[in-house]
């Protein structure tokens, strides 16, 4: 089974190089969908995907928090835009399936739109006042008998 999410991965690449390649075929997505193969079949893969220089922050903003950056939003919706209209002035399709595809779209831009935006600090969706977790951040910082935090000692 691992040598199918493997390969299913480089199909992933595949369409997501094509995709930084032409105008109307989304590139991210395909990358998203290529790790998560990857995470099934080659860590190795994965972590390169990750840390790409161009591509891994949107991965792993994406991984991390679900999020899709103002940027990201507004290009993603630009390009299905620009997608539709080319779909419509080449293909000349007739009604139903114009709305069909034009339904579909819409519904994309949507799901992209909807996505949270990132959260510039990192920290956890923890309760910050939550009593339990201000003890066990007293009982770290509290120092032993030589002034040294406790995490410290060790």
């Amino acid at each position: 089974m691992r040598w199918l999410w493997f390969a299913l991965g480089w199909l992933m690449v595949g369409l997501g190089v094509i995709g930084a390649l032409l105008p109307v075929m989304p590139t991210t997505i395909f990358l998203i969908l290529a790790v998560g193969c990857f995470a099934r079949s080659s860590p190795k893969f994965e972590q390169r995907l990750l840390a790409h220089p161009r591509y891994g922050p949107s991965l792993r903003l994406w991984r991390e928090q679900g999020a899709v950056s103002r940027k990201g939003k507004a290009f993603a919706s630009a390009g299905m835009a620009v997608g539709f209209v080319l779909f419509c002035w080449g293909a000349h399709p007739s009604w139903r399936l114009l709305l069909g595809v034009g339904l579909f779209f819409a519904a994309s831009a949507g799901y992209v739109l909807s996505r949270p935006a990132p959260r510039l600090d990192p920290t956890p969706l923890v309760d910050v006042g939550d009593a339990e977790t201000r003890a066990a951040r007293r009982r770290a910082s509290t120092p032993d008998s030589d002034g040294t935090p406790d995490d410290a000692a060790c």
